[in-house]
């Protein structure tokens, strides 16, 4: 069965981005939220393997660690997996303490190390 990540808060270039290394290496389906609201409509909604947060969401700018911190406060949903995107080591110690695990930055996509990150949550790689 094929897996699901939500990318929430990420600019149009960023989630293509995303959406094709995801759908390309491990064949899972992407969808795409930009704020809390819509984020836990969709993972009450829909099932969710893994839910990816942009440290700042493009939509106004907000902290995205709002939306990890919704997601993992809500009883119903805090057994999802949720990984910031930011390339700031910093924010990716805040995002763990918060119950999150290790995301990657965006300089990061390209590389085996992130693919390694996401293949617990997604299966194994279908190149």
């Amino acid at each position: 069965m094929s897996k699901t990540l939500l990318d929430c808060g990420n600019c149009g270039p960023d989630f293509h981005a995303i959406r094709q290394m995801v759908s390309s290496h491990f064949g899972a389906s992407v969808v795409q939220s930009h704020g809390v609201e819509d984020t836990l409509e969709t993972l009450r909604n829909q099932p969710v393997d893994l839910v990816t947060v942009n440290r700042k969401l493009d939509r106004d700018y907000s902290d995205g660690l709002d939306v990890a911190v919704a997601i993992k406060s809500d009883p119903e949903l805090s057994s999802v997996p949720v990984m910031l995107v930011t390339n700031y080591e910093e924010h990716q110690e805040t995002a763990m303490a918060a119950g999150c695990v290790r995301g990657f930055g965006k300089l990061a996509l390209k590389d085996a190390e992130t693919r390694e990150l996401l293949k617990p949550f997604l299966g194994s790689k279908v190149d």
